[in-house]
């Protein structure tokens, strides 16, 4: 389990008490889509009839768009974490990435899961002796694509957590 024993009540909504606005909510989701797309042909090339991965990130895409209610991209989400069921390595990481995005509407904090099983996808797809330098790079794509709203946030959630993370954020 990636998630925080004790939340951060900015990355819980304002209507359950926390901080976290609509629009920041939302442009989690986007980012944690962008995340997850960026490893889907780690999982495509093992099963490329499976369309559990595309639909999820469009599902997460939807809500963020507010066309898609959130029980509804959850549990499209759910479909692609099980998509990773029977697999290993990349194509496994890069399911648990799109189902983890497709639940960021049900719970912000599952934006980092998006980004580390896909940093770890792309790091699981990387040639011997290159895993590192590949984290780095997947870490810096990430980073640039966090939205300038929740950019601070989400750097600071990703030192928080980065222990719970298996370390992936980790960029010192």
């Amino acid at each position: 389990m990636i998630l925080p024993t004790l939340r951060d009540t900015r990355l819980v909504t304002i209507r359950r008490g926390g901080t976290l606005t609509d629009t920041d909510h939302q442009l989690l989701a986007r980012w944690a889509a962008d995340c997850a797309e960026h490893v889907l042909a780690l999982f495509e090339q093992d099963r490329p009839d499976d369309s559990r991965l595309r639909e999820a990130v469009a599902a997460t895409r939807a809500w963020a768009a507010g066309g898609l209610p959130m029980m509804q991209a959850r549990a499209v989400g759910g479909h692609a974490m099980g998509a990773a069921r029977d697999l290993s390595g990349p194509a496994r990481f890069a399911a648990y990435a799109a189902g983890q995005a497709a639940c960021v509407g049900h719970v912000a904090e599952h934006d980092l899961g998006a980004a580390a099983y896909a940093i770890k996808a792309a790091v699981a797809a990387a040639p011997h002796g290159e895993g590192e330098s590949v984290r780095l790079d997947e870490n810096a794509w990430q980073r640039a694509r966090l939205p300038e709203a929740v950019r601070d946030l989400v750097l600071e959630d990703q030192r928080r957590r980065n222990d719970i993370c298996w370390s992936v954020f980790d960029v010192t």
